[in-house]
């Protein structure tokens, strides 16, 4: 009940100013602040009546105990009055005791005074008028009891206990609030629903084993009776191979679905495919041979055995050899399932066979050679993340385009397309703390660093608001730049107060005659501040040579004396923050930076651009490359989300494209499905795809990495305001 009322205040509130309601907002706030059900929460009733009682409020203490019983007691059956009567006198009681404790002897006696109609007709404090007659009170056998601790803890727990289970017990709340068991009770149908499902499915799995068990006792050799490991489809097509050519070295089955050598895993073949009962989904080229294939010949099948059994015996050395390859087949097929499931798709067979592969049927996308490179390097490495879970946050309504941890790894921040910002915390659950909701456009967040519980907001139309995340509330909203409304980028710097802010100016409209000029040709303006969060003032102006250009991204090295930038002319510029100048820059890119960051060392910068290249470089060494990676659109954008009847949405970069693990071994990168971690290797062999983490259904279009000691959680934010977090467990070498 009362997270469901905390809930619904959030969501009115919420609704009252994305109307503008802003009267009936403070009437709120207002009478929220008097709340005397204090949003039904038991421990904050129990704290308001001791407070009565400790500031001696007698009329105030029994204004509010009728106030209750006018609100909640008399709901009660008859048979519960005796209970509510004995819990009003041991209140009354712990007010006198608390007089006589505090030698308060004027309040004790103004009790008796105003309750004495009241209170002489009743048995039980008959002996209580005596109280105020007696010097030592706590040492009398009557009154003791009611002094010692003991007695007050166990009336305030049972006070609490009872009103705890008026709350759930009674129907007194309206039916707005009954949403929020509404969502468990659906939440929990889901989740049964799915545990039967898995339920189901594993025992039609083996059914389906059992079945194919039994075909492949009577139809298949011995090395491939036992295979229970393989899929349905895999059975089956080994099934038709085996029928189709009795013959067929055993050889040929394991080159087909085992992994071989180090050019990446083997596709299926047309024939193989053909013969499989699957082929009626992936199109018939042949379908008389296909029929003709499916037609029991009993003589056939007789003669075909018969001919392997004349040529196992007219060739005896020939059956040697082909016993013992089965032999050797059956082993390497124990020792590859012997491992772990998830680390089977990871790690690579070698097979003596394997240059037989066409070069063919290699994918050319960057991401299949990322795919590939992970299998050259990665051959019999253990898999160094383990991912324990995934969560989704699904409270935004559009497209994401911010979404950053803080520096403790408490919070996280994130923005989407319509100015919706969230404040939510996942650990121990997921929550949502605040909603900040703007009449003008977002275009960047950014955490503060002391005090961490700030968050920078920039906006289009030339300000940037500071606001605290834990009061509610905005502190103050400074104005930038008019000639350069757009705030594109903001950083904190880590050893202070200060911020740096990108402001930009307005793009080219659409239609114009800019529309057809190459983006490289004409940089939009912009400017790079310093500002301080403490004075509200800006500190000073950086120089961007060799001409104003709109900054995309801004990073920080760990102490804040380095800045690194990332410009729409496609310059990297490093900056001293202890001289405020520029040290070095250097062309790093055809076209827009997106996105950069400093290394886990520092000695380096890595940066993602528009022309798709992941690139790291040599600070010591200015425009010097010391790796570079080619990254497909679904890592750099233009990020598009295609639907039905012809939409399409095309959304820039806005956000993080990449972050680290906490070692700065690894690297979180955007892709269509999820997020995908690579291994950072040295030299030219190209980024190994270590885990992908999937779980979306839209492009993802930025990522952070919140690491612990052998911990970490991935953040994947996509185009349909779906945010996944991945718990990932390291694996120490």
């Amino acid at each position: 009940m009362t997270s469901a009322a905390e809930r619904t205040d959030e969501l009115v509130r919420e609704y009252l100013l994305y109307r503008g309601f802003t009267s009936a907002l403070k009437h709120l706030d207002a009478e929220a602040k008097a709340d005397k059900e204090k949003g039904f929460r038991v421990d904050k009733i129990i704290e308001q009546l001791q407070q009565l009682i400790q500031c001696y409020d007698l009329s105030g203490l029994k204004e509010y105990w009728g106030y209750l019983d006018r609100w909640l007691f008399c709901r009660l059956e008859d048979v519960y009055r005796p209970t509510v009567s004995k819990l009003k006198a041991s209140l009354f009681r712990y007010y006198l005791v608390h007089t006589v404790q505090m030698k308060n002897v004027e309040k004790m006696q103004e009790f008796f005074q105003k309750q004495a109609a009241e209170l002489q007709g009743q048995v039980e404090w008959r002996d209580w008028f005596a109280l105020p007659f007696m010097s030592a009170p706590e040492q009398n056998p009557t009154f003791s009891p009611y002094f010692s601790r003991q007695w007050a803890d166990t009336f305030l727990v049972s006070l609490h206990n009872f009103l705890a289970v008026l709350f759930q017990c009674m129907h007194i709340l309206p039916v707005l609030l009954s949403f929020d068991a509404e969502v468990q009770r659906g939440g929990s149908l889901q989740e049964e629903n799915e545990r039967l499902r898995q339920m189901l499915f594993a025992l039609q799995g083996e059914s389906r084993v059992k079945k194919s068990e039994d075909v492949v006792h009577h139809k298949l050799p011995p090395y491939v009776q036992h295979m229970d490991r393989l899929g349905d489809t895999e059975l089956d097509l080994v099934s038709s191979q085996r029928m189709a050519n009795p013959t067929t070295p055993s050889r040929n089955f394991f080159s087909t679905f085992l992994p071989q050598g180090k050019k990446g895993p083997m596709r299926v073949s047309q024939a193989a495919l053909g013969s499989s009962p699957t082929q009626g989904a992936l199109g018939r080229k042949d379908p008389t041979a296909n029929q003709s294939m499916k037609v029991k010949d009993p003589t056939a099948s007789k003669e075909s055995k018969a001919g392997a059994v004349a040529t196992a015996t007219a060739e005896p050395g020939t059956s040697y050899v082909r016993h013992k390859r089965q032999v050797d087949h059956e082993k390497e097929r124990k020792e590859l399932f012997s491992k772990q499931p998830v680390q089977i798709s990871e790690k690579k067979v070698e097979g003596s066979e394997s240059d037989t592969q066409p070069e063919s049927e290699m994918s050319d996308s960057p991401t299949n050679q990322t795919r590939a490179g992970s299998e050259v390097g990665g051959q019999g490495a253990e898999q160094p993340f383990i991912k324990l879970s995934q969560e989704e946050y699904g409270e935004h309504h559009s497209s994401i385009m911010h979404c950053r941890v803080d520096c403790s790894g408490r919070r996280v921040a994130s923005l989407d397309v319509d100015g919706v910002v969230k404040v939510w915390s996942f650990n121990p659950i997921m929550q949502t703390k605040a909603t900040i909701m703007s009449k003008s456009l977002l275009l960047s967040l950014e955490w503060a660093t002391k005090p961490d519980r700030l968050l920078l907001l920039g906006s289009g139309t030339g300000t940037v608001r500071l606001y605290d995340t834990e009061a509610k509330k905005n502190l103050y909203e400074m104005t930038i730049d008019d000639a350069h409304p757009r705030i594109l980028s903001l950083a904190c710097s880590p050893s202070g107060t200060s911020f740096v802010c990108s402001a930009a100016a307005h793009t080219p409209r659409s239609g114009s005659i800019t529309d057809t000029l190459p983006h490289v040709c004409l940089p939009i303006s912009g400017q790079l501040l310093l500002w301080d969060t403490k004075t509200v003032k800006q500190q000073l102006q950086f120089a961007l040579e060799p001409g104003p250009v709109a900054v995309n991204c801004t990073a920080f090295n760990h102490n804040g004396n380095l800045l690194v930038t990332g410009a729409a002319d496609g310059i990297i510029r490093l900056f001293d923050m202890q001289r405020y100048e520029s040290v070095m820059s250097w062309k790093a890119h055809t076209g827009a930076v997106y996105s950069v960051e400093f290394s886990y060392d520092e000695n380096t910068v890595f940066s993602i651009g528009e022309d798709g290249k992941f690139i790291q470089w040599n600070i010591h060494r200015s425009g010097v490359k010391q790796s570079e990676y080619s990254l497909s659109q679904d890592a750099v954008g233009p990020f598009v989300l295609s639907g039905y009847s012809g939409y399409k949405q095309v959304q820039m970069p806005h956000g993080r494209l990449f972050a680290f693990d906490s070692e700065g071994h690894h690297v979180l990168t955007c892709s269509n499905s999820g997020g995908l971690i690579h291994r950072l290797n040295k030299g030219e062999v190209g980024l190994e795809n270590v885990l992908s983490l999937g779980g979306h259904k839209a492009p993802v279009v930025t990522v952070d990495w919140c690491s612990a000691m052998d911990c970490g959680t991935c953040l994947t934010a996509s185009m349909d305001g779906k945010i996944k977090l991945s718990t990932l467990l390291a694996q120490k070498p």
